[in-house]
């Protein structure tokens, strides 16, 4: 069945709340107190439509509940329960509509409004002048009673008993809302014999108490069949208690000696107890209670005993469709949602069929068929219902609170078949309720849609990083690969310098290559860390690393990023440098902004993959000349040679006489020039250089035999180990000379030339360093050192013959390091004695060791 409902959304508050924690109460008139499971409780006046006030209690609000006189409101947190009066809160709202620039009273309740102290109390109830609450202990529930003064004061409040009863551990469900409904209040009610006057002083029918403060009155019948003659005959309100493990428990409150006894377990959390059903006389003639997962308990009176002629109490179980994540009930419908659709269930049809002799059968198929056919209202998200109320027209209207903080009123068909009997002039409205119901619908699965989607895209996402990582982390860990196979993805690197408001620098110009076959989306950071080899460490021991970041997205397979970083100005000479490369993974990139905010450990967690190491040396640091300026040069110094000399000793000779004296210093003006030699087999260079050279230009080696000693110097000063190479190359080197400056700004020769030192030698190249800067001297020593060293591992093997040519020049080497020993120790016993020998001699003396040591290089075969 389906019926049509006309639903009118209040207000709208913005805010997330569960079916556990989540209670709204129509308290003082036309005010609805909304608790949302937080501090804060909510004050909405339906007369007005507008949000009166926000009340802010010290700790979470359970519960709440209003008093028989209307004048205050008990609130059950955490720490104790609240006492306020309305005329407090009537006092705060007035204040906040004086206030022109506030229009929501603020109202923070203090200590000061503490009645009851007492931990985790959870529900609260009010039968007459008592006040009983429902918390939770270690081992056990236990239900207090306090007797509740004229004028509440925190010290007026009298415990007058207090029972307990042993915990178990809850049935678990598949709920959505926890873990078996651990997490939800537990229900608190009282029920009174129809033939008595309610515990409720304000009531002035029985009809009127069945629907408000949590009281219901039942059968006289049923009442005595369900607690006794003694409790009917004392005139006792029961209290009925629904617990989370499922247990439904009554306790007689005015009968001596009573305890606290459990009447039934429905083995699912206990989600509603009510009576309804209610006759001329305003007794209900059924008790209901629902369960989180749909199950129905129905206890009522029917014919039995000997020979049917007595009543006894019948307890009829069924399920409905679930989960019953609220409820209330009028006279004769349950009305419940599901979360997904607000149902309405009729329990006069459910009652209809009456136990007989002979079909007892018959009559509980009908009532399971009858709780299996619910009509639907077509209203979703409900989490949260009020006491139902009846129109002047017989209309019945509902007050819900829906998941999305929506306050909303459901009207819902006049009589039980109003679904079939709907007037012309309402049509329209339920046309609209129904297009509004599909618009939710297709909201719901649009934002379903769209979080699916999400999620796949990061999953994709996902296993893109992971599938890089996995590519990365192989070929760097694998043994069976050669230890210089490349990894896919990598970088290289391009010096140069340039000049910038007078100032040279020189800048290095990285590549980021993707060579696999996946796409760097976004998340990924280039990270490149400098490191000067030969700089010292800063005060605190700390490192003097720097490094560069540089975000990305998009990096598709064979594309590359091109990224630009300063090495160092004029005068620096901390080379060689190093270059760390890596990528860097954010795991906040997956999660997006909001996911992100919700996971504060997320923006500072990465993932770090090592590519490979850059190398910037001394070769990359050099400004070389153009030929043409350096011939140029050559020229003018050779012209004016002879002139720069007579005037260099016109003026050498004129300080001598105005001085008085002269030296060696002022004879010698000149600076002492240093020199590093390093001689390579000029097999191995034509093995490498030249058949490279050969493939790159077949034509060139056609037509002439390409110079060793070029070649060797045009690949020092343009390519480079660790994929490093020096930009601004101009046209190949054509000279054995080849004349640049440091970034000191002294000159550097660099000289390749070949030497036969007889017949049974091998001939040789032979590279020379020269300059006036020893640090430019043994910088670019060890730059051509570790060229040179990348030749040997692309070399051919070595014939016999050429081992041995090695090793007979070996045989020299410890001659030579003999007699410089000899010279050291001579050197160091004169400067311990102290005899004829100063300070600037010894170390003249070292200076021409170390010299000797680099002119007379061991060859490179």
């Amino acid at each position: 069945m389906e019926g049509r409902c006309a639903v009118e959304t209040l207000a709208e508050f913005g805010f997330s709340a569960t079916s556990c924690t989540t209670k709204v109460k129509c308290c003082f008139g036309t005010d609805v107190y909304i608790c949302t499971g937080s501090e804060e409780v909510y004050v909405f006046n339906t007369k007005e439509r507008k949000l009166r006030a926000v009340l802010q209690f010290p700790g979470a609000v359970s519960d709440l509940v209003e008093s028989h006189d209307k004048q205050f409101l008990y609130v059950a947190c955490r720490s104790g329960v609240y006492c306020v009066s309305s005329s407090f809160l009537l006092s705060r709202f007035q204040t906040s509509l004086a206030d022109v620039s506030s229009s929501l009273a603020q109202v923070k309740i203090s200590s000061e409004c503490l009645v009851i102290e007492e931990e985790g109390v959870l529900s609260l109830l009010l039968v007459g002048s008592m006040l009983l609450n429902l918390s939770q202990r270690d081992t056990s529930w236990l239900l207090t009673v306090y007797k509740t003064p004229t004028l509440p004061a925190p010290s007026s409040y009298e415990m007058l008993s207090s029972f307990s009863l042993p915990l178990v551990s809850a049935v678990v469900h598949d709920s959505t809302e926890g873990k078996g409904g651990l997490g939800r209040r537990p229900v608190l009610v009282c029920v009174h014999s129809g033939d008595t006057t309610p515990p409720s002083s304000s009531c002035t029918s029985l009809s009127e108490a069945t629907l408000t403060d949590g009281h219901s009155p039942l059968e006289p019948v049923l009442f005595k069949l369900l607690f006794g003659i003694d409790t009917a005959l004392a005139k006792s309100p029961v209290i009925l208690c629904g617990l989370p493990d499922g247990r439904l428990c009554f306790l007689p409150l005015r009968l001596p000696g009573s305890r606290l006894r459990v009447m039934h377990s429905l083995e699912q959390p206990v989600v509603f107890v009510r009576a309804s059903v209610v006759m001329e006389t305003g007794s209900g003639q059924c008790l209901v209670a629902a369960g989180e997962q749909g199950r129905v308990l129905l206890i009522k009176a029917d014919k039995g005993g000997p020979e049917g002629k007595g009543m006894i109490a019948s307890f009829t179980e069924g399920c409905v469709p679930g989960p019953v994540v609220c409820a209330c009930v009028d006279k004769h419908c349950l009305y419940y949602s599901t979360g997904s659709d607000l149902l309405a269930l009729d329990l006069l049809e459910g009652l209809s069929g009456r136990a007989e002799p002979g079909r007892d059968e018959e009559a509980s198929s009908k009532t399971a068929a009858a709780l299996q056919s619910p009509t639907s209202l077509n209203v979703c998200r409900v989490i949260a219902l009020a006491e139902p109320t009846c129109s002047s027209a017989g209309e019945i209207q509902l007050l819900g609170l829906s998941s999305r903080g929506r306050l909303q009123t459901i009207t819902s068909p006049v009589g039980r078949d109003g679904a079939k009997s709907l007037l012309s002039t309402q049509v329209g409205r339920c046309v609209r309720d129904l297009l509004s119901a599909i618009g939710d619908v297709c909201e719901r699965a649009s934002v379903l849609k769209t979080a699916i989607k999400s999620k796949n895209q990061t999953l994709r996402h996902l296993n893109q990083v992971l599938n890089i990582s996995f590519l990365l982390t192989a070929s760097a860990n694998s043994a069976e690969q050669p230890p210089i196979q490349e990894k896919p993805i990598r970088c290289h690197a391009v010096t140069a310098w340039s000049r910038l408001l007078q100032k040279d620098s020189l800048n290095l110009t990285c590549f980021l290559d993707n060579g696999s076959s996946y796409i760097l989306e976004r998340g990924w950071t280039l990270n490149l860390t400098v490191f000067p080899l030969s700089c010292s460490l800063r005060a605190g021991g700390e490192s003097s690393s720097i490094n560069f970041s540089f975000p990305f997205h998009n990096l598709h397979p064979g594309e590359k990023l091109e990224v630009s970083l300063p090495l160092a100005a004029t005068g620096d000479t901390s080379f060689p440098i190093t270059v760390s490369c890596s990528l860097i993974f954010s795991l906040a990139s997956l999660l997006g902004e909001e996911g992100a905010a919700n996971f504060p450990g997320s923006q500072s967690t990465c993932i770090s993959l090592p590519l490979n190491t850059l190398t910037v040396d001394w070769l990359h640091a050099l400004q070389v000349n153009s030929p043409t300026a350096t011939h140029k040069n050559g020229t003018s110094q050779s012209h004016n040679i002879t002139t720069t000399d007579t005037i260099k000793a016109f003026l050498i000779s004129r300080q001598m006489r105005r001085s008085g004296g002269g030296g060696e210093r002022a004879a010698n003006p000149e600076k002492e020039q240093y020199l590093a030699s390093v001689r390579v087999s000029s097999e191995l260079l034509r093995d490498t250089l030249m058949l490279k050279t050969s493939d790159l230009d077949p034509q060139g080696a056609k037509s002439a035999p390409p110079n060793v000693c070029f070649a060797l110097l045009d690949w020092l000063l343009s390519e480079g180990p660790g994929g490093v190479k020096r930009g601004q190359q101009g046209d190949r080197i054509n000279s054995s000379v080849v004349h640049a400056q440091d970034p000191n700004g002294h000159t550097v020769k660099l000289t390749a030339k070949e030497v036969n030192e007889g017949e049974e030698s091998p001939a040789t190249v032979e590279v020379q360093v020269e300059s006036s800067s020893m640090a430019a001297v043994c910088g670019l020593h060890h730059a051509v050192l570790c060229r040179v060293q990348t030749l040997l591992q692309r070399a051919p093997e070595r014939t016999a013959s050429s081992k041995g040519m090695q090793n007979s020049g070996l045989r020299q080497v410890p001659q030579q390091a003999e007699r410089l020993l000899q010279q050291i120790q001579q050197s160091r016993i004169s400067g311990a004695s102290g005899v004829g020998v100063s300070a600037g001699q010894m170390t003249r003396s070292l200076l021409s060791v170390y010299r000797e040591l680099r002119e007379n290089p061991l060859l490179i075969i």
